[in-house]
C-alpha cells in the first residue's frame, strides 16, 4: 500500500483486530485513545500502550507516541503508534487517507465524512453516505463484518452476543463503585460463583464457569454498573491471548471497505 495511512479512533480489542489486519496488509496504521482506556480484553488491546508504553498483539507491536512527529517516526520503524488524542488534534499533522472510527460507543462522537478521503464507521451510530463513506456491521450474527455503503448498522440490543447459550451471564459488571483489586487475572480458569476481585469490601464473583477472558486493570477506579470483566464459557485459555473471531470478522469488513473505496476513488 506504499504510504497509504490509516488513523483508527479507539485501540480496544476490536480496534486492535482492525489495526492488526490493516498493518499486516501494508497500511501505515496510527491509533488514538483516551487518557485512561477501559479495555477489558487487555491482552489483545493496543490501548495498553497508554499505560505500559507498548503493547504487542500476535507479533505486531504498538508504542505510545508523545507527538505527531514521534508517531510518524515510530510508523517508519514498523510500529503502530498510539496517541492519547480523543479530540483528533493529530488529524491535520497525520493527514490520513483512511479514517476508521472503532470506538464502539454506539453513537457518533464527532467523526465526519470530511475528515479524510475515506471514512469508515464501525457499528451503530453512523450512517453511510452522511457522516462516513461506509459502515461495517458489528452485531454478532449473519451480517457480522458486512460492509454497508448506504444506511446504518443494526442498533445496539444491549445484550452481549451468545456463546454456548450464555449472553448476559458472560459479562461481569461492577457491583459497587471504588478501586478494584484483582484476585484472578486474564487467562485464569474460573468456576461459577468464584471470587475474582474486590471493590473495597465488596466481592466480585462470576456467574458462570469458564476462563476469565477479560478484566479491567488492577487498581482502576470503577463505577457501579460498569462493565469490568468477561468470562468465556468455552474455557480455552489460548483464546485470551489472540484476536477474537468477532474482531477478525469486523477487521475483514474494514479492509474490504477501505480497498473498495480507495479503488473507487482511484479509477473514478
Amino acid at each position: 500500500m506504499g504510504e497509504t495511512s490509516v488513523l483508527i479512533r479507539g485501540a480496544g480489542d476490536i480496534a486492535s483486530g482492525i489495526a492488526h489486519r490493516l498493518f499486516r496488509c501494508g497500511f501505515s496504521v496510527y491509533m488514538t485513545e483516551i487518557p485512561a482506556p477501559t479495555s477489558i480484553r487487555r491482552k489483545v488491546a493496543f490501548s495498553e500502550a497508554v499505560y505500559d508504553g507498548e503493547a504487542e498483539v500476535e507479533g505486531v507491536k504498538a508504542v505510545l507516541a508523545r507527538s505527531v512527529e514521534d508517531a510518524i517516526n515510530l510508523s517508519r520503524n514498523g510500529l503502530i503508534p498510539v496517541l492519547v488524542d480523543p479530540d483528533l488534534k493529530c488529524l491535520e499533522g497525520l493527514k490520513p487517507v483512511v479514517l476508521v472510527d472503532s470506538i464502539l460507543a454506539k453513537k457518533n462522537l464527532g467523526t465526519r465524512k470530511s475528515m479524510a478521503p475515506v471514512v469508515i464507521g464501525v457499528g451503530p451510530g453512523f450512517t453511510a453516505g452522511e457522516d462516513c463513506h461506509a459502515v461495517v456491521e458489528s452485531l454478532r450474527g449473519h451480517d457480522l463484518g458486512r460492509v454497508i455503503m448506504k444506511g446504518r448498522a443494526a442498533e445496539n440490543t444491549g445484550i452481549p452476543g451468545e456463546v454456548m447459550n450464555y449472553t448476559l451471564e458472560r459479562v461481569i459488571y461492577a457491583p459497587a463503585a471504588g478501586r478494584i483489586r484483582l484476585v484472578r487475572d486474564i487467562g485464569s480458569p474460573v468456576n461459577e460463583g468464584e471470587l475474582i476481585a474486590m471493590i473495597g469490601n465488596v466481592e466480585v464473583r462470576t456467574k458462570i464457569g469458564g476462563v476469565l477472558r477479560g478484566i479491567i486493570r488492577n487498581g482502576f477506579e470503577v463505577w457501579k454498573g460498569m462493565k469490568i470483566g468477561d468470562v468465556d464459557p468455552r474455557g480455552i485459555v489460548e483464546h485470551c491471548y489472540t484476536i477474537s473471531d468477532k474482531a477478525r470478522a469486523i477487521a475483514g469488513g474494514v479492509l474490504e471497505a477501505a480497498l473498495y473505496l480507495l479503488n473507487h476513488r482511484m479509477f473514478s
